[in-house]
């Protein structure tokens, strides 16, 4: 694994460390996001964590047609055919 961009930061007294903007732009990392801490042989690494799917996707497509009501009105169509193709008794 070889080193691509170095930089020196500082922690703060609370342990706080900045990550500069050019890696976090380079791996993608948004505010809010979850890390792995883990330590390696004196090194501390920091792994982002993908989201679950679906936590990732919920609420995207609110505000949009109910996928429900489209479904039921679709249902209620095909019976109507149905019932036009069976002659009453």
């Amino acid at each position: 694994m070889g080193i691509f961009n170095s930089t020196i930061v500082t922690v703060s007294s609370k342990g706080w460390v900045v990550i500069p903007s050019l890696f976090r732009r380079k791996i993608g990392l948004k505010p809010g996001m979850k890390m792995e801490v883990t330590e390696t042989e004196g090194k501390i690494v920091l792994t982002p964590q993908v989201g679950d799917p679906v936590d990732e996707l919920y609420g995207r497509l609110a505000g949009g047609e109910s996928l429900t009501a489209a479904l039921l009105a679709d249902r209620a169509e095909e019976r109507e055919h149905e019932q036009a193709e069976i002659p009453p008794r």
